[in-house]
């Protein structure tokens, strides 16, 4: 979205003072610091840099755009300097070689946002944060832990499925995936249903989650902020504002309830945990002289971090690999077939049994090859000045990897690199976990996704259920090649249209 019509004229008045000032206090741009020349990319409008070069689809537009100028693209967003990354090898120099230096996040315009995982910038915080995080919510025990949870959850919504596939219903599987992994996530993390949303905390975390996602031209134009010309900063401090307060109710919930282990390894949910380590001492390494604690605030913003991060991604993840299925019979048959062998046809899929089931990994691996979660990653922020291949990069430029781009490209993945194909990971060591730059779903180095093993078994486990459980058939006569396909861009990419099929029970009672 772009300024009205009629703010135009003050913009452009403001610019020109801006520009005048620029020239008069800075009259000679010092050049001898720049030893090499920028990384190539489309030349800039005033203003609004080259913003108008993408359409409601950025990662798509960056492809198109870094086809003709090369897989480290200089770009303009707005007034701030960006660099887009289209090719694992110039990946590895951003993320591996040179990770360090891209370590930090932009500042966004929420407040509070500093406080947790996601958007904090590099330094002590940081590192005590995903520290925390890595040690006390996501390892693999904590995992383990909550598998029961989510067996239960799954096995309430099978029952609803089979209700509806008795009586011959179209069901939308996009809402049924969606309910379900927000059930989870919210009992892990809030210790409460989503059917118990006293305080519409689902509405709200969506709508940050919208808001976030859009367009705002503050973020670019940084000296047109105080304007909010979209209106966007009064919604977002109106959410925030009612989210802190969502979440300060639940947190006082958790404090006052008398039932509250005090060993974190006792904890039924993240807020336990979180509350347990409350207000004592960070043990910051590499500055011993300085120690902080961990208070309400930090906590709430992690607990939102965790909320956010699991839902979207996980559930964007799912409903593509169904759709791809139901596009490709082949597939589907032969992930049931493996389904048939390793569970056999007398129970549902248990997580203990998702190491055994090769093909599902082929299936989610390509899933997340041709729709990964964030398709530009989250964007980092360069701290120093820096020459790349021969480019020079300077301080607080912005860095987006184009993993949609990367997963897509022929010169990586052969000529059929658009087509959904599980075998091609057959025989090969291409994993999910940042080693291998061709297929960077969860990123990798210091800002890779701590969550990523959380978000593999909860998405493995729901497709091995749907699929092992029901076959499922496109409603309306449909044929796989009719169905819609395409995707919205925000902080991820579902699917335009929700996915709608027919289930029909296929166990042995």
């Amino acid at each position: 979205m772009f300024p009205s019509t009629l703010a135009i004229p003050a913009i452009l008045s403001l610019t020109f003072i801006f520009a005048l000032s620029t020239i008069i206090l800075f009259p000679k741009r010092q050049k001898d610091d720049r030893r090499q020349p920028p990384p190539p990319g489309p030349p800039p409008l005033p203003i609004i840099g080259n913003l108008h070069m993408l359409d409601k689809r950025p990662h798509r537009s960056l492809q198109s755009l870094a086809q003709k100028y090369g897989p480290i693209m200089s770009f303009k967003l707005g007034q701030v300097p960006a660099i887009v990354v289209s090719s694992p090898e110039a990946a590895v120099q951003f993320l591996k070689t040179h990770d360090t230096v891209f370590a930090t996040r932009p500042k966004i315009q929420i407040e509070g946002a500093n406080k947790g995982l996601v958007w904090s910038e590099y330094g002590p915080y940081w590192r005590y944060v995903r520290k925390l995080c890595t040690i006390h919510l996501l390892s693999a025990s904590r995992v383990d832990m909550f598998a029961p949870l989510r067996r239960e959850e799954m096995g309430v919504t099978v029952t609803s499925l089979e209700r509806a596939a008795a009586a011959g219903e179209v069901v939308n599987i996009s809402e049924v995936v969606g309910e379900l992994v927000e059930s989870m996530v919210y009992r892990m993390v809030l210790g409460r249903s989503t059917k118990d949303d006293s305080f519409n905390l689902k509405g709200l975390i969506k709508e940050a989650t919208s808001l976030v996602g859009a367009f705002n031209l503050a973020d670019y134009v940084p000296w047109i902020g105080v304007l909010d010309l979209q209106g966007l900063t009064r919604k977002l401090k109106r959410n925030q504002k009612a989210l802190n307060d969502a979440m300060e109710k639940i947190v006082t919930e958790h404090e006052n309830s008398s039932s509250r282990e005090q060993n974190i390894q006792h904890h039924s949910d993240f807020i336990d945990i979180l509350l347990s380590l409350m207000h004592q001492p960070m043990d910051l390494q590499d500055d011993q002289n300085h120690y902080n604690v961990i208070d309400r605030a930090n906590i709430k913003a992690i607990l939102l971090d965790m909320v956010a991060g699991s839902t979207d991604t996980s559930i964007v993840v799912i409903e593509w690999a169904l759709s791809e299925l139901l596009r490709n019979p082949r597939a589907m048959k032969n992930l049931q077939n493996e389904l048939q062998n390793v569970v056999g046809m007398t129970r549902m899929v248990e997580e203990s049994d998702l190491a055994k089931l090769g093909y599902l990994d082929m299936v989610i691996k390509e899933t997340l090859r041709l729709y990964p979660v964030a398709p530009l990653l989250v964007p980092r922020e360069s701290m120093e000045d820096i020459t790349i291949n021969g480019f020079y990069i300077r301080k607080n430029s912005r860095v987006m990897v184009n993993v949609w781009a990367i997963g897509r490209d022929p010169k990586v993945w052969s000529e059929n690199a658009h087509i959904f194909y599980p075998e091609r990971f057959v025989d090969n060591n291409i994993d999910l976990r940042g080693h291998d730059f061709q297929l960077l779903p969860f990123g990798s180095g210091r800002r890779g996704c701590p969550g990523m093993n959380l978000g593999l078994i909860t998405v493995k486990f729901v497709v091995a259920q749907l699929v092992h459980c029901f076959c499922w058939e496109l409603p309306h006569g449909m044929s796989p090649s009719d169905l819609d396909m395409n995707e919205k861009f925000g902080l991820t990419i579902p699917r335009v249209k929700h996915l709608l099929a027919i289930p029909t029970f296929r166990l042995h009672n």
